[in-house]
């Protein structure tokens, strides 16, 4: 008869070190042993405060850029009334610089004709 050997049990391997939070506070966030709905309330209330205090902020600014284009829209108000004003004088100046070609034009045919001038008796 052969006899059969008992073989040991090996060792359980050793389990990993345990690091405790009274010990340790600092080693877990305080956040993570909060409810989910005490956190949701937290981020409600962080993101409201957030809009409370930039709101003004925001429509100061809007403000600002606002104002900054009416008094840009004045600028260009005033500055197309200067330029119609200058349209209107160059319109004027036109009316006259025609009036000068048709004297010019008459002045020309007028020597073109080529007749002798006349004189005055005695000169």
């Amino acid at each position: 008869m052969i006899q059969a050997v008992q073989l040991p049990t090996p060792p359980t391997p050793p389990t990993p070190p345990v690091i405790v939070t009274q010990e340790f506070p600092w080693a877990t966030p305080w956040w993570s042993s909060l409810p989910p709905q005490v956190t949701a309330m937290i981020s409600l209330a962080f993101l409201a405060a957030c809009a409370f205090v930039l709101y003004p902020v925001m429509r100061a600014i809007g403000r600002r850029i606002e104002g900054s284009a009416r008094h840009e829209d004045s600028a260009l108000r005033a500055e197309v009334e200067q330029l119609r004003g200058r349209l209107a004088e160059v319109e004027v100046l036109q009316h006259r610089v025609v009036d000068l070609e048709e004297r010019l034009d008459f002045a020309e045919r007028m020597l073109a004709q080529g007749r002798a001038p006349e004189r005055l008796p005695g000169l």
